[in-house]
C-alpha cells in the first residue's frame, strides 16, 4: 500500500506478502519526488506504464526512484519529477517463491477397465509446485485485469484439467488398474508435462506434479485385501519354513523351537525304523523255527502245528514226520 509523507513522497511497497498471494499490484495516483521503492526478499517489482513493462527489479532493498529507478525505466527514463506533479505509473510485486498446492480430483473418475462395462471409479489425490515463470505472460494474461492472484486461483484452473489427464496417462500402455501406485511416478511426470503446458500461457510453470494415493470402491478395495490374505495363506507353509531356518541361524528361541520341532521328528522317524527292524527280525525267527531242518535234526516246533517237538521224530499233536 501507498504511504503518504507530507503529501510528497509515498513508498511503494508490498508489506502484506502472504504465501498465499502470487503477485500484488500497487496502484495510486501518482508516484511523487522523493518516493522509495522497498523490495523485500522473495519479491521482485515490475513497473508498468500505460500497460507496458517499463522495467524490472529484482534486488532487495530500500531504493529512491527518481535517482535509483526512473534512470532504468524505459520510456520514462528522462521523466522529471515537478514540486507538485509525480509520475503515474502501476507497479506489480511478484511473489518469486515455489508454491506447494493440494489437489484431489473432484468426483470419482470411471477408468476403463476390461470386463467392467462403466469403468472403474477411482480418485486420486496429492501435491503439485509452481511458480511464476513468465512476466509478461502473467502481466497480458492476468495482472492486467486482476488486482492480486492467489494460489487457489491456479488451483482452480489446474482441477478441471487433472481428470482428463490422469485418464489420459493411466490408460497410456495399458497401466495395472489394480496396482496403479506402482505406476504413479510415470503417471504424475506425464501429468506435469501437459499441465505445465497448459497453464503455461498465463506464465506459470508447474515444476513438479505427485500422485500421492490412488482409492478404489470401497468393494474393490475388500477383493484386494481377501487376496492378499489368500495369498499369505497359501504361502503360510513356506513361511512358516524360513522363520524356523531364520531362527536357527540366530539361536534365538524360535531356533529352539525348530530344534524341538525337528528332533521330534528325527525320533519319530528313527522309532519307526527301530519297529520295521524289528518286526522283520521277529519274521525271520519264526521262518527259521517253522522251517524243517535239512541236515537231519529235529525242529524244536513241528513246522505244521507250532507243538513242541521234545526232540521225538514225529509231532506227537497232528504226527507230522519231523526229521
Amino acid at each position: 500500500m501507498g504511504l503518504f509523507g507530507g503529501q510528497l513522497a509515498n513508498v511503494v511497497e508490498w508489506n502484506e506478502n502472504r504465501d498465499d498471494v502470487i503477485f500484488y499490484k500497487w496502484n495510486n495516483d501518482e508516484i511523487k519526488k522523493g518516493s522509495k521503492l522497498i523490495l523485500r526478499a522473495g519479491q521482485d517489482a515490475i513497473f508498468m506504464f500505460n500497460g507496458k513493462v517499463e522495467g524490472i527489479f529484482k534486488d532487495e532493498g530500500s531504493f529512491d526512484i527518481e535517482t535509483q529507478i526512473v534512470p532504468f525505466l524505459s520510456t520514462l527514463k528522462g521523466f522529471k519529477f515537478g514540486f507538485n506533479s509525480g509520475m503515474r505509473a502501476e507497479v506489480l510485486f511478484v511473489n518469486t517463491k515455489e508454491f506447494i498446492i493440494k489437489w484431489g480430483t473432484k468426483n470419482a473418475i470411471s477408468i476403463p477397465a476390461p470386463g467392467l462395462p462403466g469403468g472403474m471409479p477411482i480418485r486420486a489425490f496429492g501435491t503439485f509446485t509452481c511458480k511464476v515463470d513468465d512476466y509478461l505472460a502473467l502481466i497480458d494474461k492476468v495482472a492486467g485485469v486482476k488486482k492480486q492472484f492467489t494460489v487457489d486461483d491456479v488451483k482452480e484452473r489446474v482441477i478441471t484439467k487433472v481428470d482428463q489427464l490422469l485418464m489420459k496417462w493411466i490408460t497410456k500402455e495399458g497401466k495395472d488398474m489394480f496396482n496403479l501406485q506402482a505406476n504413479a511416478y510415470d503417471i504424475g511426470n506425464g501429468i506435469k508435462t501437459d499441465l505445465d503446458m497448459e497453464i503455461s500461457q498465463i506464465g506459470i510453470t508447474i515444476t513438479a506434479f505427485n500422485i500421492e494415493s490412488f482409492s478404489y470402491p470401497d468393494s474393490v478395495r475388500k477383493m484386494q485385501e481377501q487376496a492378499a490374505s489368500e495369498s499369505m495363506m497359501g504361502d503360510v507353509n513356506k513361511h512358516m519354513q524360513m522363520q524356523m531356518a531364520e531362527g536357527m541361524a540366530k539361536g534365538n528361541a524360535s531356533g529352539d523351537m525348530a530344534n524341538t520341532m525337528a528332533s521330534m521328528q528325527m525320533g519319530m522317524m528313527m522309532g519307526q525304523q527301530m519297529m520295521n527292524s524289528m518286526a522283520g527280525t521277529m519274521n525271520q525267527g519264526m521262518q527259521q523255527q517253522a522251517a524243517p531242518a535239512g541236515d537231519g535234526q529235529v525242529p524244536k516246533f513241528c513246522p505244521n502245528c507250532g507243538t513242541a517237538t521234545n526232540g521225538a521224530k514225529f509231532c506227537s499233536n497232528c504226527g507230522t514226520k519231523l526229521g
